[in-house]
């Protein structure tokens, strides 16, 4: 097998279906140095008690994933999920602080859909900037940075309103970079025209606050959530989207982010090793150094 990049961050969901404990003791297993943690398999086992085990696995924490849904008209559901998503921004800095030396404090923020019966999507882009703007005082105290992340338009309407970089960077325009930037996933942003001069303006304005991989390939199942790949098993450049941003000066870990109910089905030990090959064989020669 191809040795571990050191950059190589699993992001839980990756392996959907281990809970953290085995999540943790698979991602050390294989070699890799870092893991990307969902709050769900956190909030199971409590916080305090997640910082801990991840203390324990010696392994970097990359990103919180994650926070946003907030598209939302204002009324009691905007206030509950504003109120979450404080929690969540306690929770990054909780296990950035527990994870090993080079952890991130990065908390994904997916926007959400459309409100039912609507068809503004400007209008709920707006009151994502609105619910950003709410947030960031929290985040910039707790040292966090909120990664909003944009998805392929095909989610516009039901899971996601910002659906290209570029977007989001607009959006992270209003807000200090340290405090408000974007996720760079290659699933969602390969397609665009712009994608190479959005991820240079991302660079410029400081704006990168985690990079994620995987790969794309039709036909597309039936629930296209879960249409995503190893990297390298799909028609993404990600060799010309990795140089992009490392030519931004970008050094941080690079998760791997596969939602495949083929691959949650597969031993979790097996996907991270297998994930770890196709990153050293589609990533990881693309990056500074190699």
């Amino acid at each position: 097998m191809s040795a571990v990049d050191p950059r190589l961050s699993i992001n839980q969901g990756t392996i959907k279906y281990a809970d953290l404990a085995t999540a943790l003791r698979v991602t050390v297993e294989a070699g890799v140095q870092s893991i990307g943690l969902w709050r769900e398999p956190v909030q199971e086992v409590g916080l305090a008690t997640a910082a801990s085990m991840l203390t324990d696995s010696g392994l970097r924490f990359s990103t919180h994933c994650r926070s946003g849904f907030f598209t939302m008209p204002e009324g009691p559901a905007r206030r509950a999920s504003i109120d979450d998503n404080l929690v969540a921004i306690d929770e990054a800095a909780t296990l950035a602080a527990a994870g090993a030396p080079g952890s991130t404090a990065v908390l994904v923020l997916v926007a959400g859909g459309l409100p039912e019966g609507s068809r503004d999507l400007i209008g709920a882009r707006e009151r994502v900037r609105d619910a950003i703007g709410e947030l960031a005082p929290h985040a910039k105290a707790a040292g966090v940075t909120l990664a909003i992340e944009p998805l392929h338009p095909m989610y516009a309407t039901d899971r996601c309103v910002v659906s290209t970089l570029g977007q989001a960077l607009d959006i992270a325009a209003d807000f200090d970079a340290d405090v408000v930037g974007a996720a760079v996933d290659t699933f969602h942003i390969f397609w665009d025209p712009a994608v190479l001069d959005s991820i240079a303006r991302a660079g410029r304005e400081g704006r990168i606050a985690t990079y994620q991989v995987c790969d794309w390939k039709t036909p597309l199942p039936a629930d296209v959530l879960l249409s995503r790949h190893y990297p390298g098993d799909g028609v993404i450049d990600l060799a010309g989207l990795t140089s992009a941003v490392e030519a931004t000066g970008y050094d941080r870990d690079i998760e791997v982010e596969i939602f495949n109910a083929d691959i949650w089905a597969t031993d979790p030990l097996e996907v991270v090793r297998r994930t770890a090959a196709g990153f050293a064989a589609s990533v990881s020669p693309s990056l500074a150094g190699r």
